[in-house]
């Protein structure tokens, strides 16, 4: 099932950790809808900007799943509202940055990115309708700073 002309729902729920401890990590129809509006609003104009293809590491997330990664069940990426994100050969600060300053999102963090090291760490970033916080942080060394910190 495609959510959008770029993205389908297959890269959206593959988790290496689900296929080992055999976790269902099927979403409901709310949660696919979710999806397709996040593809929309913000991963189909990103790649359209960079013109090149993106790699989702982490989409959805199951309750379950959320759980044996260490993550909230609460999480938005149980609720279909978030990704992680990389776009190969083009520096995460360079994204983070595009995305901060001409996208709608809900909240966006550059996690675990090292200065001087371009394609170090990942881009989380979510679209929630009726809820468009722009909230921008910087997860490293297992702290939250408020913006994005090079």
């Amino acid at each position: 099932m495609q959510l959008s002309p770029h993205f389908s729902l297959a890269e959206f729920i593959a988790s290496a950790t689900a296929a080992a401890q055999n976790i269902d990590n099927r979403p409901d129809v709310a949660q696919i809808a979710a999806m397709k509006r996040l593809c929309v609003h913000v991963l189909e104009p990103l790649r359209a900007h960079f013109a090149k293809p993106i790699r989702i590491t982490s989409g959805f997330r199951s309750p379950r799943l959320c759980l044996a990664v260490g993550s909230s069940t609460d999480s938005q990426h149980a609720r279909g509202e978030a990704a992680d994100l990389e776009i190969p050969g083009i520096d995460n600060v360079t994204v983070a940055t595009f995305i901060r300053d001409r996208l709608p999102f809900d909240q966006l963090i550059l996690e675990n990115h090292v200065r001087g090291i371009p394609d170090s760490g990942w881009i989380h970033v979510s679209y929630r309708d009726g809820r468009l916080r722009k909230d921008v942080l910087t997860y490293a060394r297992r702290t939250y700073f408020k913006g994005l910190l090079p």
